[in-house]
């Protein structure tokens, strides 16, 4: 906690989030670190998102924000124009307009320990956490429990059936929900979870021998083939379902380390807005003879 009561700079502020998530950590086609803002405007009031999208931007004007910080970059792929008549170009004209500085931390915070897969682990109270998918040797991030997701133990075991249950319990409700994929009767004790899009992270869960593997973002052949060669059970979950718990432990930090009052958006950003469950068979409407 700092000792003044003078509010922190957003350089002072970029200087802690760096410290716990350095932009080395982070994958080389990603973007990640201080996407605008002034370093010495004071910082007295933060909103923590998953996305920079318009509703997450209003809500950041609303409640008096200086500083988004956000998980999913606002620039990942390269712009030519920021003109307001663009979709990118307007947000960054509003956070301009209203001085708010936006900070973004992606990768880096997916790999830290703690980072945004122990927080979805902690949603399931696993214990024993190891990382997923550690980095190698020769990669910044390498050591000291950091990685792509984590594995752990369940406090008591659950069918594949009531896991999927519990899921969509102790994860931020969803239109999408959460699905599984396997046996509904399968026992899981070890779950391995990661936040975000993770099919690319299904050998490494097979390889680790767990029970099950929470992720979001499963493709239909990658899961098919995955469980036809004996794969762990798997669990889809929403995308921003499975990264907005590292909020909280993002805004413990800003407010522990630097004073700063700070917010945490719940603005549900899963694209996807309607789910229509098939009917059980007694319910199904009879067929209508043209």
């Amino acid at each position: 906690m700092r000792s003044t009561e003078t509010p922190p700079t957003v350089a002072e502020v970029v200087a802690e989030l760096e410290r716990r998530y350095p932009p080395a950590w982070a994958q080389e086609w990603d973007r990640v670190g201080l996407v605008l803002g002034e370093p010495e405007a004071q910082v007295r009031r933060a909103l923590c998102v998953v996305d920079v999208v318009p509703e997450t931007v209003a809500e950041a004007v609303d409640v008096g924000a200086d500083l988004m910080v956000a998980h999913h970059p606002l620039m990942l792929r390269g712009v030519s124009s920021v003109a307001p008549t663009t979709y990118k170009g307007r947000i960054v004209h509003q956070l301009i307009k209203a001085d708010i500085a936006l900070y973004v931390a992606h990768t880096n915070a997916d790999v830290a320990e703690p980072g945004v897969s122990d927080a979805l682990a902690a949603r399931f109270g696993l214990t024993g956490l190891r990382p997923l998918h550690p980095p190698a040797g020769n990669e910044p991030a390498y050591g000291a429990g950091r990685g792509i997701g984590r594995i752990g133990e369940l406090p008591e075991p659950m069918t594949l059936a009531e896991l999927t249950r519990h899921a969509s319990v102790v994860l931020p409700a969803t239109v999408w929900g959460v699905r599984a994929a396997g046996d509904p009767q399968r026992a899981v004790r070890t779950l391995a979870v990661s936040g975000g899009s993770g099919d690319s992270f299904l050998a490494a869960a097979t390889a680790a021998g767990v029970d099950a593997y929470l992720t979001a973002d499963l493709r239909h052949h990658p899961t098919s083939e995955h469980l036809a060669t004996g794969g762990p059970a798997l669990l889809d979950a929403a995308h921003w379902a499975t990264e907005r718990p590292w909020l909280d432990d993002l805004a413990v930090v800003l407010r522990e380390a630097l004073g700063v009052e700070t917010l945490v958006s719940d603005l549900e950003t899963d694209p996807w807005t309607v789910h229509a469950a098939p009917p059980a068979a007694d319910d199904k409407e009879p067929d209508r003879e043209g």
